[in-house]
């Protein structure tokens, strides 16, 4: 509130010098109100300055002071070899411009390369303000895992969309074949999944290369436009794009990274749901999708089983586990199986005794059933 207050001030101080001095040649009223547009314009531009870093300022300050000595060594030149007159001073003007314009956007641009934490004392608390942004691909959208990481906080920065990456959605959600449509509709489900998240900051660029045509390779442009890191589960994409050198976070990748982790020797407890490719084998998945195939197995589909685990393989396409089933123990383990399933009948059964088995005493069903009979 203080501010506002002090913003209104100032142009209506700058609206009352304007009126008294009538800098512009005009009535007294219309510079009042040229006055007001000279204080909004200049309260727009401190709104501006706000938003820009320490960095950025310093660099920009810099790079004007640079290109205004630029200037005026170039109107040293222009004096002494253009007479005087108007185009002198046209071209000493425009060249001051030009100088201290360049200088404050390329001062601004290179302001991030400033290392002010060396300087240490006030600026060595500035913060880096660099953006971290991520690009995300057609197919992770499509995929939808995206959406649940950014619900778990694991995914920060600037997610960032391109308006090519929307259009493809757009076409796939309007084809005629009714499973590509299906997944177009899921991608655009998902992005408004995205938008929900609190803790993530959403930006949908128009940035294209026409000369460039495919999707993936508009993707490497734009992130080494960015300097951001594209988000895919597309393995050729991720190698392309590491060719060129171009960060690539790959959601395969941290699903296989995540998979639990098992060493040759443990135990697990695994469905048989198929046979498997050699002889006697049987093949199960654990809930993350894992193929866990089992040696002497194959008579075992459609049962859960104990196995020992005999090696883990690693590949690209994600992890196997190789197991064997011994039988030998399973048959030591269908004694006690049994003894508890005699237990579980003779309770049952006692409901089909007489009556008078029923209504007896407690101390009389300690007697054989023989005697109460």
């Amino acid at each position: 509130m203080d501010l506002v207050l002090i913003r209104l001030l100032f142009v209506l101080i700058v609206a009352v010098a304007c009126y008294l001095i009538e800098p512009f040649g005009l009535s007294a009223r219309i510079d009042a109100g040229v006055g007001v547009l000279i204080g909004l314009a200049v309260i727009l531009f401190e709104w501006r300055l706000r938003l820009i870093s320490l960095k950025r300022l310093i660099g920009a300050a810099i790079g004007s002071i640079l290109g205004i000595l630029g200037a005026y060594l170039f109107a040293l030149v222009i004096r002494t070899s253009i007479p005087d007159g108007h185009t002198q001073s046209f071209l000493q003007i425009m060249v001051m411009l030009l100088m201290a314009y360049v200088g404050l956007i390329v001062g601004a641009n290179k302001g991030d390369l400033l290392n002010l934490a060396a300087l240490g004392g006030v600026f060595g608390g500035e913060k880096q303000g660099k953006k971290s942004y991520k690009i995300l691909d057609t197919s992770v959208i499509i995929d939808g895992r995206i959406a649940d990481i950014a619900e778990t906080g694991f995914l920060d920065g600037i997610i960032v969309t391109p308006q090519f990456v929307l259009r493809e959605l757009q076409l796939v959600a309007d084809s005629a074949d009714s499973l590509k449509r299906n997944r177009g509709r899921r991608g655009l489900d998902i992005l408004q999944r995205l938008q929900k998240v609190a803790s993530l900051q959403i930006q949908i660029v128009e940035d294209d290369f026409p000369t460039v045509r495919e999707v993936d390779l508009k993707l490497i442009e734009l992130a080494k436009l960015y300097e951001g890191k594209i988000i895919t589960n597309d393995f050729n994409l991720n190698k392309v794009a590491q060719l060129q050198g171009v960060a690539v976070l790959n959601i395969n990748e941290l699903a296989n990274s995540l998979k639990p982790i098992v060493l040759p020797g443990e135990s697990m407890k695994v469905f048989i749901l198929k046979e498997g490719k050699e002889y006697n084998q049987g093949v199960a998945y654990l809930d993350d999708g894992t193929m866990v195939v089992v040696d002497n197995a194959r008579k075992m589909i459609g049962k859960t089983i104990d196995i020992s685990v005999t090696s883990v393989l690693q590949t690209t396409a994600g992890k196997m586990i190789f197991g064997k089933w011994d039988e030998r123990n399973a048959m030591r383990q269908e004694p006690t199986r049994l003894a508890n399933t005699v237990v579980t009948s003779n309770a049952l059964s006692n409901s089909s005794l007489p009556p008078e088995v029923k209504k007896a005493p407690p101390m009389m069903l300690d007697r054989p059933l023989d005697e109460t009979r």
